[in-house]
């Protein structure tokens, strides 16, 4: 439970929804991960007209490649709602692809309220490769 909040008020503090441009807008969505070295890693979401944006989840993950690790333990997203959510397509394949022996054992938050989680396994049970 408390690893949970700490992530869940890592991605609060970077949720901030708002118009960057006419065409850009950023933080509705936000994600934190904790790596394996338990280190916490936030990322907003990027949407953009021309589909150049990025989801919440990738930002985080891509941030914690960019500080030198690729091994994930937990994920979550914060909706603009204040509720979690859990992760898109998308970002479910770049985990798999990341690590592909392992990528099952991510626990993603499913419930804030419930403090429920779901291993990435049971969300993606038939990955393609």
């Amino acid at each position: 439970m408390e690893t949970w909040r700490k992530m869940y008020q890592a991605a609060k503090a970077v949720q901030n929804d708002r118009r960057i441009s006419d065409y850009v807008e950023a933080g509705g969505v936000a994600a934190a991960i904790l790596s394996a070295s338990g280190k916490i890693y936030t990322g907003v979401c990027i949407d953009t007209c021309a589909s150049l944006g990025i989801c919440a989840e990738r930002n985080a993950i891509f941030h914690m490649i960019t500080n030198g690790e690729q091994e994930i333990r937990r994920i979550l997203a914060i909706m603009p709602d204040g509720r979690v959510g859990a992760p898109c397509g998308a970002c479910r394949e770049l985990m798999a692809q990341l690590m592909p022996d392992s990528y099952g054992d991510i626990q993603v938050l499913m419930d804030w309220e419930g403090q429920r989680s779901v291993t990435l396994a049971e969300l993606t049970p038939e990955w393609w490769i």
